[in-house]
């Protein structure tokens, strides 16, 4: 099966993503509008969780995909795309936009720590002639909006050419900090000054601005390519002998980043809320007993290095948002059987869970059928709410909101969004 999560998408990840084909679907039931859906247990919620409900969207600059359209507008059209886009979102009875602000090692504000981001001007470091972060955060709140801010921590550059960073830049300066992987730049996780300066980097937005979030997505160590390696070998021998594997120490190093960010966030700016929404799969219940029912090719535990599961049984972060971006009835991830998992790993903890939906693949174009249905989403909010842990949901991305192609967002809307309703706190 091809890689279908979004940030391919976004920064060209390698097609790794793959589920395994073959596998059995899950056992299903009909549904009401005669789609097959597992069976659902009863809604039932705390009196306060139906008073709020998170409902997000999505949008990406990096490479203009979501905002603004194009890199090199004058501000006047860059601003004007801005407000658009918040428009949109309380048109549609959205409440919460995620906005990505540090798509590549540069900002979307006049950091102290990192370049202009090129998909402003087209050239990276040329001061755009405003602040689209602080004017974001401003308006999103004069409409009644949150505004998360999306950074990715170690995306570099989508190339692996340092001199082609701006003479300024961090990554060009400290030439030690960075790994070609995969026709990108990253930098290295497993270097404790890294780490330490993309908290930096992340923190001089949060100290500048009211921030409703600090939102990261699933970038943490590069998807793997097929036939390459990450080189993080001197790394490793200086910092990762004792552990028992090299994928135990970059395991440790990710929990390392989000820990610390996590108690560094809540001492600068204790209300703003921490999210991550990584890929949905930890890990497969035919390798861990603990996994869920999926036979995916890629798990952010082995893969990502990343265990999502240990940052919500820690209670480091606030929300998850897994990127459940499969149909009712996907034969190796099942949207049925990736919600309820999600629920149980919440449950008995104070994180909360937004489900990430693929409003991107809704198309009447599309080569799976359910996406072209657009009744599809749909049926996803209704089978959540069968699930008290399900405290809302997050769309990507900004520019389907808008466009709506095959209309699943409206139906979304009709169907559950009759009134606009507050974000859980």
């Amino acid at each position: 099966m091809a890689h279908i999560g979004r940030r391919g998408m976004l920064a060209g990840a390698a097609g790794v993503l793959a589920a395994a084909a073959t596998a059995a679907p899950a056992k299903a039931v009909r549904g009401s509008e005669g789609a097959a859906a597992p069976e659902r247990k009863a809604a039932i919620r705390a009196p306060e969780a139906e008073k709020t409900e998170f409902r997000g969207v999505w949008a990406a600059s990096v490479q203009n995909v979501d905002w603004p359209s194009e890199s090199g507008l004058p501000a006047s059209e860059q601003r004007a795309e801005l407000l658009h886009l918040l428009d949109r979102a309380v048109a549609r009875r959205l409440n919460v936009v995620i906005l990505q602000v540090r798509p590549t090692a540069d900002a979307m504000w006049p950091s102290a720590r990192e370049p202009w981001s090129q998909w402003l001007t087209g050239e990276q470091g040329v001061d755009p002639g405003w602040d689209p972060l602080g004017t974001a955060v401003t308006e999103a709140h004069a409409r009644g909006l949150k505004l998360h801010a999306w950074f990715n921590p170690y995306r570099v550059a989508n190339h692996t050419d340092p001199g082609r960073l701006v003479p300024e830049h961090p990554a060009r300066r400290n030439r030690g900090w960075t790994v070609p992987y995969g026709g990108k730049l990253y930098y290295n996780p497993g270097l404790p000054e890294v780490r330490r300066f993309v908290q930096d980097a992340m923190l001089d937005a949060v100290a500048r601005y009211p921030l409703d979030g600090v939102h990261w997505d699933d970038y943490f160590y590069p998807y793997p390519v097929e036939g390459r390696d990450f080189d993080d070998d001197a790394a490793y021998e200086k910092y990762g002998r004792s552990f028992a594997t090299r994928a135990d120490w970059r395991r440790h190093n990710t929990d390392t980043l989000v820990q610390e960010m996590s108690g560094r966030l809540r001492a600068l700016r204790p209300k703003t809320r921490f999210g991550i929404s990584p890929f949905a799969i930890w890990r497969n219940s035919d390798r861990d007993p603990l996994g869920s029912p999926t036979k995916a090719g890629v798990a952010t535990y082995d893969d990502l290095y990343a265990d999502t599961r240990k940052w919500v049984r820690e209670g480091w972060i606030d929300y998850i948002a897994p990127q459940a971006y499969w149909q009712i009835g996907h034969p190796a991830a099942d949207y049925a059987a990736i919600v309820p998992w999600w629920a149980q790993t919440v449950a008995g903890t104070r994180v909360q869970l937004y489900v990430g939906e693929a409003l991107y693949r809704c198309d009447a174009e599309s080569s799976t059928a359910a996406w072209r249905d657009p009744r599809e989403l749909s049926r996803h909010v209704r089978f959540a709410a069968g699930y008290p842990e399900v405290r809302g949901h997050a769309y990507f991305s900004a520019k389907q909101v808008d466009a709506d192609p095959n209309g699943a967002m409206a139906r979304v809307v009709a169907d559950h969004y009759p009134t606009v309703v507050a974000p859980p706190s």
